[in-house]
């Protein structure tokens, strides 16, 4: 579904190219995260994607054809839901559904389907100046829905959302991938791109570093160790560490399990995406 070769782009009036030499793929039907700090050239690699940044280097295809080719017909089949929500505050949820779904010469879903997806169904009618952020967040996800598009983007999708609500989300997010269509997720949290992601890209100052599946980079970083944490009385908690390899083997393992007084925890000492970044781009997520 989208191609980019060799990208690279320079603001205009800058000294510096922002973007240096990109190169990804992403399938129809996948999940693909592109993870970094603010500044890293997230956003600035979406809106080039989305037609909004021209005058870029290198190859850049969407469904097979260059976006420089599209026109105003690429926004029937992408869908883009911001970070920073941008509604019209004085019109209803509803309203604003109904204007935007008018838009589009294709089919649309029913509206209030649609909030109903983002738990927005009990306040479709009230204005949009009246909503907190995290709802102005749910409605700016339902509205890059409207027009069933085959691709959607989507900046920081659970950014300032309460835990339930961003659930939901994250769950919408894996059932429309079930239905068949591609997401690109910009985002610095890594839990979501873990929860999310089929592969990952990481990003910082305009360089990628590694694409991969999340599970295949926690194999690759993370220690094949397993930590036990048990007590031998009232005293303070104890902990060992054995191999993973050969564990059904270990005698010492095995003998802890069977004279420990209480077992209290036992872990596989599995890394978490943002080590991992750090530890490959030297750099930390809230940089």
């Amino acid at each position: 579904m989208i191609t980019v070769q060799n990208l690279t782009y320079t603001y205009p009036g800058a000294n510096e190219e922002t973007l240096h030499g990109l190169n990804f793929d992403i399938a129809e039907g996948e999940i693909f995260g592109f993870l970094g700090p603010s500044g890293a050239g997230k956003s600035t690699t979406q809106n080039i994607l989305i037609g909004l940044l021209k005058h870029f280097s290198g190859r850049v295809q969407l469904m097979g054809r260059s976006v420089a080719d599209w026109g105003h017909d690429l926004y029937e089949q992408i869908g883009v839901s911001f970070e920073l929500p941008n509604h019209y505050l004085k019109l209803t949820a509803l309203e604003n559904l109904n204007h935007f779904g008018s838009l589009y010469s294709g089919q649309t879903h029913d509206p209030l389907e649609l909030l109903s997806w983002v738990d927005l169904q009990d306040d479709a009618g009230k204005k949009v100046a009246e909503f907190s952020k995290g709802m102005k967040v749910r409605l700016n996800v339902a509205r890059s829905l409207i027009h069933q598009p085959k691709m959607l983007f989507l900046d920081e999708p659970t950014s300032g959302l309460d835990p339930v609500n961003a659930r939901k989300i994250k769950d919408l997010i894996l059932r429309l991938r079930q239905q068949g269509t591609t997401v690109f997720v910009t985002t610095h949290n890594m839990s979501v791109a873990d929860e999310l992601c089929d592969r990952v890209a990481f990003i910082t100052g305009g360089n990628l570093s590694v694409i991969d599946a999340p599970a295949a980079l926690k194999q690759q970083y993370g220690k094949r160790e397993v930590l036990v944490a048990y007590r031998n009385g009232a005293e303070a908690i104890e902990e060992q560490t054995f191999a993973l390899d050969g564990l059904g083997h270990d005698q010492a393992f095995i003998q802890l399990l069977q004279t420990a007084v209480r077992l209290e925890t036992i872990h596989t000492q599995e890394t978490t995406l943002e080590n991992i970044f750090i530890q490959v781009t030297g750099q930390e997520l809230s940089a």
